[in-house]
């Protein structure tokens, strides 16, 4: 195999090569190209040791990981996710743990240079970064974030593990008054089995209900889930709790109360259970009408006039199966002190529902005493015909008042 002919840029006179000549010329190519890119072989080998030094100092640049907050810091915010940057390198690993023994999710970009927590790191707790770059030692940092100035909670209704009736909301009161609604509301899950839509309602910058379109479904298990730490409810005030409680609906109970015919029928899971005569509030002292919530149950108490601002009218020490119905002081209870005759005939109260009892609260043979002992806190009691306005649904556990669309309209999300 030859070449016959190369061209001559100088123009000078053809030189003839042989063979082997012109194999030795071709053998030099590879040599250039090993050499660099886009010169000659001369070219390359004149830059010399110190391009070849450059080359291996470029290729073996430690990777520097960075942390924020800095390593040792005291009083870190809260407020901002962590974030761990890599220079020089990219991130194999990182893990952030915290010594409530927790631990901080997070996700890499594309190009694996930057970590970045899901959520931010909770206050008051120390941390521990663990990063390691490809190819380099794992590398650790510890920052301790600060606490909250002021705090709130949450108080709630009902109680964790406990069985109420399916007129119960899930209701929250707060220790501090909320302006950032939809950041608290957001914080807050109400969720059912079987499953049901639940929305919060804002009775107020210090409560917030949950509940279903209508009543819970015999049987449901309902699940709180509050995320409330750190979430500022109001300028510099946060939240402290992250927790799940989880209650329970029975069996259904909805007793309804005529006032017009003195009668209350309950129903027990769609059948009659129980019908007992009752007196209501006067014309003076008339009883709220409308769906009402039973939010307190007490086997006896006290009874004071002045209380419920009605002066001395009355001051009675031992009301014997007393239900609360409303904030304000209607209750549905039992009553020793008027004649038999008078319940079914009459309405003569203050404004609770009254149904006959004795003194003492033991004797099991009155109604006052069967209607308490078949009854549990979120039962359902329906006053009609009473002559007076439907009771505010905030005045006790008694949103069930509001229609599904005026209750949606006061979820702040």
């Amino acid at each position: 195999m030859g070449v016959s002919h190369l061209s001559n840029p100088s123009d000078q006179p053809a030189q003839r090569w042989s063979r082997r000549g012109v194999l030795t010329a071709l053998g030099a190519v590879p040599a250039a190209v090993l050499t660099g890119c886009g010169g000659s072989a001369d070219a390359t080998d004149a830059r010399g040791p110190a391009a070849t030094a450059s080359v291996k100092s470029a290729a073996t640049k430690t990777p520097v990981i960075t942390v924020s907050p800095a390593d040792g810091t005291g009083k870190a915010a809260f407020t901002s996710p962590v974030e761990v940057t890599v220079t020089d390198g990219t991130l194999a690993s990182v893990e952030v743990s915290g010594n409530d023994g927790a631990t901080l999710k997070g996700a890499f970009n594309d190009a694996r240079t930057t970590w970045t927590s899901t959520r931010n790191p909770y206050s008051g707790t120390k941390y521990t970064v663990t990063a390691k770059a490809r190819g380099a030692d794992a590398q650790t940092a510890t920052f301790t974030t600060k606490s909250p100035g002021e705090t709130f909670v949450g108080y709630f209704t009902p109680e964790a593990g406990s069985t109420s009736g399916v007129g119960m909301p899930v209701s929250i009161n707060f220790t501090h008054a909320v302006s950032d609604r939809a950041a608290v509301e957001r914080a807050i899950t109400v969720t059912a089995e079987p499953a049901v839509e639940v929305v919060g309602h804002w009775f107020s910058d210090t409560r917030l209900d949950f509940r279903p379109e209508t009543y819970w479904a015999a049987g449901t298990t309902i699940t709180l889930g509050l995320r409330l730490k750190d979430v500022e409810g109001t300028d510099g005030v946060y939240g402290v709790q992250s927790k799940d409680v989880t209650f329970h609906i029975g069996r259904e109970q909805i007793s309804t109360v005529d006032l017009s015919a003195k009668e209350m029928v309950v129903e027990r899971d769609g059948a009659t259970y129980a019908t007992y005569p009752v007196s209501g509030g006067d014309a003076a002292h008339t009883t709220w009408s409308g769906i009402m919530v039973i939010s307190e149950r007490f086997k006896e108490t006290r009874m004071e006039s002045s209380t419920v601002g009605l002066g001395d009218e009355y001051d009675i020490p031992d009301v014997p199966h007393a239900q609360r119905l409303t904030t304000s002081g209607t209750f549905i209870h039992g009553n020793y002190w008027a004649s038999t005759s008078m319940f079914g005939s009459r309405n003569t109260s203050h404004g609770c529902v009254g149904l006959h009892d004795a003194k003492g609260a033991d004797d099991t043979s009155v109604p006052g005493y069967e209607f308490y002992a078949s009854s549990m806190l979120g039962d359902v009691v329906v006053v009609k015909n009473s002559g007076e306005e439907t009771v505010d649904p905030a005045n006790g556990l008694n949103g069930w008042n509001l229609s599904w669309a005026e209750w949606k309209a006061g979820s702040a999300l």
